[in-house]
């Protein structure tokens, strides 16, 4: 006499249904990316490149609207550097030129 083995129960699936992945293996979630920023010295750029640090949480089609604003931010601390008055020029020693 052999020894039956019970069979197990198969589980059915739906075809019209795929197993979802676990969050950690989504390729399409959003992931940090972990990038270092290294502080400048200047605020508005440091703030500028901090909120780089806002797309890790989005999925792609947000990741737009944070480098836009980004950009928007680095050229206004861009043209805040052109508008400040530099230091004198010193007068030429040669005088005018002709």
């Amino acid at each position: 006499m052999e020894d039956a083995v019970p069979e197990m129960p198969v589980a059915e699936e739906d075809p019209g249904t795929a197993p979802e992945p676990a969050p950690e293996d989504d390729p399409a979630a959003p992931a940090p990316l972990n990038v270092p920023r290294t502080p400048t010295g200047n605020a508005d750029v440091d703030a500028a490149l901090d909120r780089l640090g806002d797309a890790d949480h989005l999925a792609t089609d947000g990741h737009v609207e944070v480098y836009e604003d980004v950009h928007r931010g680095l050229r206004d601390a861009l043209t805040a550097l052109d508008a400040r008055p530099g230091p004198p020029v010193p007068p030429s020693p040669h005088g005018p030129r002709s």
